[in-house]
């Protein structure tokens, strides 16, 4: 899809799109449930149809309609799925449900764009390793075979938080209980946090016993029914148009959220008022829109970029390309990344999105204010699928091209 923004004001009030995050999240629980749960405020992207997808093919009953899922649960430890589980480019669906295939002890196999499985997993190759069972990528697919136990488990945590939570998940499952020791620092700790959340509303007891040791009663889920908060990481490419002149408010969005995206508007002022260093470790998604504010303000030194390496795109080196476009410099190393301040004009050049959706959302805010034309605008599926309807509600003029 190539899409055309011209100079324009955003003005007016939308809604927050759900929170992917926890979207996943509940609807993984309530598959998990006894019983019938009821999961409301549903976005249909990409990264949660997924998700669904692959719950079904391993037994568990959905049916999804608009935004509600109504979810019956299936006893995991008897899957045995006939075909490949479909992750498309969801990694958090791929390293969620990964430990749950591992309930079973029969064979598995998950397959998702060439990206996602190529993809970091080493945490769980370690894991499957030193438990005897099967972790295999041939680059297309990866395939397991185990059967998890209860017990004391140690993981490293400095690569991505999916994995402890897709841990958490599975073993929330099983009869005794079990520890997981991090033996790491801890990666976004905030998205543990919302894990932890999602499983105490479905009846499971677990939590950091401290700072680096989390422990799990098992003895299954209770069904529930939950709504989805709206998302911060999305929300933030909305109110970032009023740092360019435009008057939005958003509304659905928790203020006791765990979210550790809520971030962006602490980090929106110090932009706004001059250079700033920011440390992006915790807060990875917000790297696109923040280099791009930065580019269009003060500039500003971020910190703690290395995992943006490993996302849709490699986010640093892409948004540094289409940045360049706008006459913006962007200075890059193993895990910094300095914006400089710079005159910026209009593109030079079509913008490419590069399959990322939060590169293209980022460079939309910017098209708002220089005029652009993005490739690629699909992308924006994969998260929040009603961007473009919002940001024409708030009087931003766009133009859809179909390719």
């Amino acid at each position: 899809m190539r899409v055309v923004i011209e100079k324009s004001l955003a003005r007016g009030r939308v809604s927050a799109p759900p929170s992917k995050s926890m979207a996943h999240r509940l609807l993984i629980a309530a598959a998990y449930a006894d019983g019938e749960s009821l999961v409301r405020g549903i976005s249909s992207c990409e990264d949660v149809l997924a998700t669904i997808d692959c719950l079904r093919a391993l037994g568990a009953k959905i049916e999804y309609d608009g935004d509600s899922a109504r979810v019956r649960g299936f006893n995991f430890k008897n899957s045995a799925p006939s075909v490949p589980l479909p992750c498309r480019e969801s990694g958090s669906t791929l390293r969620f449900l990964i430990p749950t295939a591992l309930l079973s002890g029969n064979e598995c196999i998950f397959s998702g764009a060439k990206r996602l499985i190529e993809r970091p997993h080493g945490v769980y190759e370690d894991l499957c390793r030193e438990r005897g069972f099967v972790f295999f990528s041939d680059g297309e697919k990866i395939t397991v075979r185990g059967r998890l136990s209860a017990g004391e488990y140690y993981m490293r945590a400095d690569v991505s938080s999916q994995f402890i939570t897709g841990m958490l998940y599975a073993l929330a499952a099983l009869d005794g209980c079990s520890v997981i020791h991090l033996t790491t620092a801890v990666e976004s700790r905030s998205y543990i946090d919302l894990t932890i959340s999602a499983l105490n509303t479905f009846g499971v007891k677990c939590g950091f016993a401290d700072g680096k040791t989390l422990y799990v009663e098992g003895g299954g889920y209770e069904p529930r029914e939950v709504c989805v908060e709206g998302d911060y990481s999305g929300t933030a490419f909305i109110e970032s148009f009023n740092l360019f002149g435009g008057e939005v408010s958003v509304s659905g969005l928790s203020d006791v959220s765990l979210q550790g995206d809520r971030v962006y508007r602490e980090y929106f002022k110090k932009l706004d008022s001059g250079f700033a260093t920011l440390d992006i470790e915790n807060s990875p998604d917000l790297g696109p829109i923040l280099f791009t504010v930065a580019a269009a303000k003060h500039g500003a030194r971020f910190t703690g970029t290395k995992r943006l390496k490993i996302k849709e795109s490699d986010r640093a080196a892409v948004m540094a390309e289409e940045l360049a476009k706008f006459g913006a410099r962007l200075e890059l190393s193993d895990n910094e990344v300095t914006v400089y301040k710079s005159e910026l004009h209009p593109p030079t050049e079509p913008l490419s999105g590069h399959n990322d959706h939060r590169v293209v959302m980022s460079l939309a805010v910017l098209s708002s204010v220089y005029g652009g034309e993005i490739l690629g605008f699909e992308a924006i599926k994969k998260s929040y699928p009603d961007f473009l309807r919002d940001i024409a509600t708030l009087g931003i003029k766009v133009k859809i091209y179909e390719t």
